[in-house]
């Protein structure tokens, strides 16, 4: 049930097809869900739909407990989005988190996804499975706070890594993973447990090692709250080192902090 065309004020993205509807071009929007959409677009609005509920924006940046949900696991909304449409799709493509999506297009979605809060649009319209990994990726690294901030670098994994009884590596790990605030702790073992479905894909080619070089960085702290580039250069390879060993540890660990809860997280 929409109201009769409206011309668009500020730019904004059709809801269904994802495109921009310019400034002064006509749109439709429904009364009930309000749902805006460029004209040609009409005919593929769900009917019928319900009226979404208030969701207010989430912030630009944060610490990802501000985007968490209020019931346990506490894994953001668009985590869980993101994830889901990878694994619908994305797991025949080679090179899954290591290709790059279109940069503007990965701004474009992070962008509307955060205003939306927690009431998303389907991230099915998003032709590049690569711009939702680049999606992900994006919002990890925007937090305020990476999301293994009590795994720093020294003195513990830089320590717990090289220790070179896998045991006793494994214990100190899940000691450091235990102890991470609970929306990083549950977003962390998600993840994990996704990254390590990627990684048996024989499509995607991106194996521990491949995607412990990517997400090294992103999800591990920097030795020192202001690092130099040269700081960063040596970081690096223990990051990614820490990553690894988070991913050898085994899926049952990981499915203590999510899985009981597990049908909370289907995105609705």
């Amino acid at each position: 049930d929409s109201v009769p065309p409206l011309q668009v004020i500020r730019p904004e993205p059709c809801g269904i097809c994802g495109s921009r509807i310019r400034f002064g071009k006509a749109a439709v929007k429904c009364r009930q869900c309000q749902l805006l959409l460029h004209p040609k677009c009409r005919e593929q609005c769900p009917s019928p739909c319900a009226p979404r509920p208030h969701h207010h924006a989430w912030p630009r940046e944060g610490v990802l407990a501000d985007f968490a949900p209020p019931t346990p696991p506490l894994v953001p909304t668009l985590v869980v989005q993101c994830v889901t449409e990878v694994e619908t799709r994305g797991l025949t493509e080679t090179g899954l988190y290591r290709v790059p999506g279109a940069e503007q297009l990965v701004r474009e979605w992070k962008r509307r996804l955060l205003r939306a809060g927690g009431a998303l649009p389907a991230l099915s319209s998003v032709a590049d499975i690569h711009v939702v990994c680049g999606v992900l990726k994006d919002f990890l690294r925007g937090l305020k706070e990476p999301l293994g901030l009590l795994i720093p670098l020294t003195p513990l994994p830089g320590a717990a890594t090289d220790i070179p009884d896998d045991a006793a590596c494994s214990t100190a790990l899940r000691h450091m993973v235990s102890k991470l605030p609970p929306a990083n702790r549950d977003t962390l073992a998600f993840l994990m447990l996704h990254l390590l479905r990627v990684s048996c894909s024989p499509h995607c080619k991106m194996d521990v090692l491949n995607l412990s070089r990517v997400f090294g960085p992103t999800l591990v702290g920097h030795g020192s709250a202001n690092p130099t580039p040269l700081a960063i250069m040596e970081d690096t390879p223990r990051q990614c080192k820490v990553v690894a060993r988070l991913l050898s540890l085994p899926s049952d660990f990981w499915r203590g902090f999510v899985g009981t809860e597990q049908e909370n997280l289907v995105p609705t």
